[in-house]
């Protein structure tokens, strides 16, 4: 064999250990610790006790007339359904725009031990359906309104 083939040889051989160790770290390591779960409502409800403390994504409907807005802007609770069970959410962050009642949401957090899901991070789920106007088509600003007004609770 040649001096020059026995080095693309051990190239390969280097490059595939090395390969090999960082699959092997990966598997061994804690890498489970650090993935973000997306649960449901009854899905968390089942888990009981164990899903206290757990970092989850809570995914479900804010169900209609739980939204309790304080008067600091920030504080926010209401509850997310999947239509079986529900799950009180406490967050302290300005709400998206969109978020209303009856609307897709995806939370990140955890669940406290009193059955609160304490919300890190709150994400609206909307369709990607944007129609723009067409050329001399005037915005039907009483519709936008009313859109605004709902998602406002006003």
């Amino acid at each position: 064999m040649s001096r020059e083939k026995k080095r693309r040889v051990l190239g390969v051989a280097v490059s595939l250990a090395v390969a090999a160790a960082a699959i092997a770290y990966l598997a061994l390591s804690n890498v489970g610790e650090n993935l973000v779960y997306y649960w449901s409502p009854s899905e968390l409800r089942a888990e009981g006790s164990e899903a206290v403390g757990a970092m989850v994504r809570l995914g479900g409907l804010v169900e209609p007339g739980t939204i309790d807005r304080a008067g600091d802007g920030l504080t926010l609770r209401f509850a997310v359904t999947d239509g079986d069970q529900s799950v009180p959410v406490y967050a302290q962050a300005v709400p998206p725009a969109m978020f209303r009642e009856g609307i897709g949401v995806v939370l990140e957090g955890r669940m406290g031990e009193d059955g609160t899901f304490n919300c890190n991070r709150l994400m609206v789920k909307h369709d990607n359906q944007y129609e723009a106007p067409s050329d001399g088509e005037k915005p039907d600003m009483e519709r936008m309104m009313r859109s605004l007004q709902l998602e406002n609770g006003d």
